[in-house]
């Protein structure tokens, strides 16, 4: 199924919303992921991610990794936990501040990093099989621009009401109507 350009600028059915095809990639190709991280090597996603950042970015606080992850403190949390308990990263207090703490990877977390990242490169590279160089570059560009979009719409409707997932939806005691 083929979706014009125009379409994708004003949409007539779900199929044809941005969102909507994004998530359909991901879910197609990140399950691919998470066979790789669950079925072949215990982790999840979410912790697979995390030993990607501290593989480029050793170091770094829990609060500053839930940042570059775009995911809240609390799913962080559990992940570091998961992480720390596997024995893949180490949890470092800082000197001076018990309260702060720099993580990084164990030798174990480097092996397992190094395991992973060659296949799910691989399957990174074939979602774009097929394209050549200019159209790569167009996609790259078009990236940039969506996060900038993203990143602008989410600064520019703070007002929403937040969700509260593990509570089965919105706050309590807040009646939120359709969007």
């Amino acid at each position: 199924m083929s979706t014009s350009s125009h379409s994708l600028i004003d949409p007539q059915s779900a199929n044809e919303l941005l969102l909507y095809r994004l998530s359909k990639v991901t879910a197609s190709a990140g399950s691919l992921v998470v066979r790789l991280c669950e079925g072949g090597h215990g982790i999840t996603r979410r912790e697979w991610a995390v030993l990607m950042w501290l593989q480029r970015h050793p170091h770094l606080p829990p609060s500053e990794l839930a940042q570059r992850l775009a995911l809240d403190r609390a799913r962080t949390s559990r992940a570091i936990s998961s992480l720390l308990d596997k024995k893949l990263i180490t949890r470092e207090p800082l000197p001076g501040d018990k309260r702060q703490a720099r993580l990084c990877l164990t030798d174990q977390g480097h092996a397992l990093y190094e395991a992973l990242f060659p296949p799910v490169r691989r399957i990174n590279q074939a979602l774009l099989r097929g394209m050549d160089a200019e159209a790569l570059e167009a996609l790259d560009r078009a990236l940039d621009q969506l996060q900038r979009n993203a990143d602008w719409l989410v600064a520019d409707h703070e007002h929403l009401p937040r969700t509260y997932r593990m509570r089965g939806g919105a706050r309590r005691g807040r009646r939120s109507g359709p969007v």
